[in-house]
């Protein structure tokens, strides 16, 4: 999963297929300046074999690795957990160790240096041999490919593969809402009726990343998806400094002038914004999927979610959203294995465990039987998620984004920053890193 939650396609061919396809022979590059030779096989050997994987605090892992293991009882799968900060600062120098684990937990936006540095292993052949394009969705594939400088995603070669997804929305206090807005003027409308009734319309943590996902699930549906990715993947000559993302900032600081955005938001974490909106603070929270079990502890039947609105009403096709992501080392003994597990991850008896999580499945036809809230959000992330939609979080856009992201939402909040400064220091920090 993306560092903003700090966590966290077609029906997917079943797993036995999936191990029974024709072994093939094929080189997995690691991305450096040199290549490791693997001999590609989908078929799981009977001999014992242990893996390492390493990986940070939230996503079902464990129960994934359980289920995983409990179809390859001969395999076993060793946790190693680390807490994010530590796992980020950790995890170029324990790749690089003798001990490197088998599968690390992959984020391309803080862990990219593993690519160019030649610790992970190019998937390509492991994907044509499992069919991953059609087993996973397009985008969450998209944005874990990279070109061998890690510097633009969503083209080259694939690095990793998702093990959970997630997605942004807004969710609804039903007491104060009695129904989802259709449109962003009925959105707006029920935050100003919120407001004359004297309720806090809407509960923010721009404190931590919560200003800049309301940010980032405005311009989902004020811009154009494809500037948008060319953007965040660091296609040559991307720009955020457009007419787009002008009209969702001016919006974000209208918001804010209208007393729409709880006071205090700027000095207001993330954890304090979900807590006030569950005890009925507030009427809207933005946030993502990954709030939703202790939303429905707290609220039981009084809270729902849906997508940003468009301005005409039409279902939304763009939100962000992330993947928790794993990656294979080029060290692994066992390559094979560990890229069996990965497949596993897509499965549907997978789909079950990554949303009993809290995570929305890999496999996005996956039968759920979900009903309430977790209802609420799988009916609307399934189009948007087959359609390709899912984008990622702006701060993937370069190392140094998330600097300027929340201090610059906390300074349009407050009006001490106007829009068009705002999109320059964010497309200055682009430019220092891809170059302009």
């Amino acid at each position: 999963m993306t560092r903003p939650a700090r966590r966290a396609a077609v029906a997917a061919l079943s797993v036995a297929t999936a191990f029974a396809l024709t072994a093939c022979a094929g080189t997995s590059s690691s991305g450096g300046n040199t290549a490791t030779k693997v001999n590609v096989s989908t078929t799981v050997p009977n001999d014992p074999v242990t893996l390492t994987l390493a990986y940070t605090n939230d996503p079902p892992t464990k129960a994934l690795i359980d289920g995983f293991t409990k179809k390859h009882p001969n395999v076993t799968v060793k946790p190693q957990m680390t807490p994010f900060n530590d796992y980020i600062k950790s995890i170029k120098l324990a790749m690089s160790s003798d001990s490197a684990p088998d599968i690390a937990q992959y984020n391309p936006g803080a862990m990219n240096s593993l690519v160019p540095a030649g610790l992970i292993l190019d998937l390509s052949p492991w994907s044509k041999a499992y069919g991953w394009t059609t087993k996973f969705p397009p985008a969450s594939l998209e944005v874990l490919s990279s070109d061998k400088s890690a510097k633009q995603f969503g083209t080259g070669n694939l690095y990793a593969v998702p093990g959970g997804l997630s997605v942004l929305g807004v969710f609804y206090n039903k007491k104060i809402v009695k129904e989802a807005p259709k449109t962003l003027a009925d959105f707006e409308a029920a935050m100003q009726k919120a407001k004359d009734a004297g309720q806090t319309p809407l509960s923010n943590g721009a404190l931590q990343v919560g200003g800049f996902h309301l940010w980032n699930a405005l311009l989902n549906v004020t811009g154009d998806v494809n500037d948008y990715r060319s953007w965040v993947y660091g296609k040559p000559g991307a720009t955020i400094e457009n007419p787009a993302a002008t009209k969702a900032t001016q919006t974000l600081t209208d918001w804010a002038k209208k007393g729409y955005i709880a006071a205090g938001a700027s000095a207001t974490g993330d954890a304090d914004a979900l807590a006030s909106f569950a005890k009925g603070g507030s009427a809207f929270l933005i946030t993502g999927n990954w709030a939703a079990s202790t939303l429905e502890t707290e609220m039981k039947d009084d809270v729902g979610f849906f997508l940003m609105p468009t301005a005409s009403g039409e279902p939304a096709k763009v939100a962000s959203g992330a993947s928790v992501a794993y990656a294979i080392s080029s060290k692994s003994k066992n390559p094979n294995v560990a890229a069996a597990f990965l497949d596993y991850l897509g499965s549907p008896e997978a789909a079950k465990i990554e949303f009993d999580g809290g995570f929305m499945p890999v496999d996005t036809k996956a039968e759920l039987g979900a009903t309430g809230l977790r209802g609420d959000i799988a009916g609307v992330f399934a189009p948007v998620a087959q359609g390709n939609g899912i984008v990622p979080f702006p701060d993937f856009a370069s190392p140094g984004m998330i600097d300027k992201l929340t201090p610059g939402i906390q300074g349009l909040t407050s009006d001490k920053m106007a829009p068009d400064a705002f999109l320059k220091s964010l497309q200055e920090s682009w430019d220092a890193h891809h170059g302009s």
